[in-house]
């Protein structure tokens, strides 16, 4: 062989490499579009939503990328967020924190997949066709509260069979908002409970929230199942003992921080589905080919501490329904 051949084909050898990692295709990149903050996401949920990837076969910053957007609760930097990550041409979008995201991200993309969190019926407000055909570019997990909300308030009267005044504690700035509201109204007026509506969307609201409790004798208190109030289930509790008031949460986050009860989904588990559902998006499925998921697994957790300070007693009713019980 030539020396002039021999060049030429090591030359060629070296540069096949160079070809094919040139083939390969770009990292995937997923927005995370959230309406909560980075701080309220870091110490759980986040993490499980990295679970999800995963398990799925997708570890960020080795094949996966997440351009992360925090609304900070602030709903009107969402589509500003939305639009911004459509502009990045996204792989996918994970819309996190409710409804509120998930309305966004729809109006903003009719072609980049999104897969959703939310606590209400998908179908009846617009996100998708059919819960077992989704028929468009959005899928994900759902967890109706309006379906939890008469639960809750029956549980917390079990618990506290004297409190004839319950307060409901929302964030009006979200859309789920009046949904639950009806629902709680319903299921307060079945069992002869008044209910009075309290609303906050900022951390100074909810301790006004406490004064208005007070001018309303409420004789307990039932928090909206909104990722804003979940966020604040610490200074919620905290307000809640204070006023020895009875208090029932959403999620088991509230009950583990000193409320009497919870009852809900694990927020923890709807993450790490969440991460699931995007991975199998970046391997080619379709959302319009992927059920909605419905959450089936509740927690019913009881802080008997807390319950102790109140001077309430346990119901073999409840005890043999928990979960969870808290000493």
């Amino acid at each position: 062989m030539r020396r002039r051949e021999f060049i030429t084909l090591i030359s060629g050898a070296a540069a096949w490499p160079l070809a094919a990692r040139a083939q390969q295709p770009p990292m995937p990149v997923i927005g995370y579009l959230s309406y909560t903050s980075a701080e309220d996401e870091a110490a759980a949920f986040l993490p499980a939503f990295r679970q999800g990837l995963r398990e799925i076969g997708y570890v960020e910053g080795q094949n996966v990328t997440i351009e992360y957007r925090w609304a900070e609760f602030q709903y009107e930097r969402l589509a500003p967020m939305a639009a911004d990550l459509v502009r990045h041409s996204v792989t996918a979008i994970a819309a996190l924190g409710g409804t509120p995201p998930a309305l966004v991200a729809k109006a903003a993309t009719s072609t980049i997949p999104i897969v959703f969190q939310v606590g209400i019926n998908p179908v009846e407000f617009g996100l998708v066709t059919s819960l077992n055909r989704p028929g468009g570019n959005m899928t994900g997990i759902a967890a109706p509260q309006g379906e939890l909300v008469g639960k809750r308030i029956e549980m917390l009267h079990e618990m506290a069979p004297k409190a004839s005044v319950v307060a409901l504690l929302v964030n009006p700035s979200n859309p789920y908002t009046q949904t639950e509201t009806r629902a709680s109204q319903n299921a307060a007026h079945a069992i002869g409970i008044e209910l009075h509506i309290v609303r906050a969307s900022n951390s100074t609201e909810i301790e006004k929230a406490f004064g208005n409790l007070s001018d309303l004798r409420a004789d307990a208190l039932l928090v909206s199942a909104d990722l804003f109030l979940i966020g604040r289930h610490k200074q919620i509790v905290a307000l809640a003992a204070q006023h020895a008031l009875p208090t029932m949460g959403a999620v088991r986050e509230y009950a583990a921080a000193g409320s009497l009860m919870s009852y809900g989904p694990s927020l923890s588990e709807f993450y790490r589905k969440q991460g699931i559902f995007i991975g199998k998006i970046l391997k080619g499925a379709k959302p319009a080919d992927l059920p909605v998921e419905q959450s089936t697994t509740l927690e019913l957790v009881i802080n008997l501490k807390t319950a102790k300070i109140l001077g309430l007693t346990l119901p073999i009713t409840l005890s043999g329904r928990a979960d969870e019980l808290i000493e």
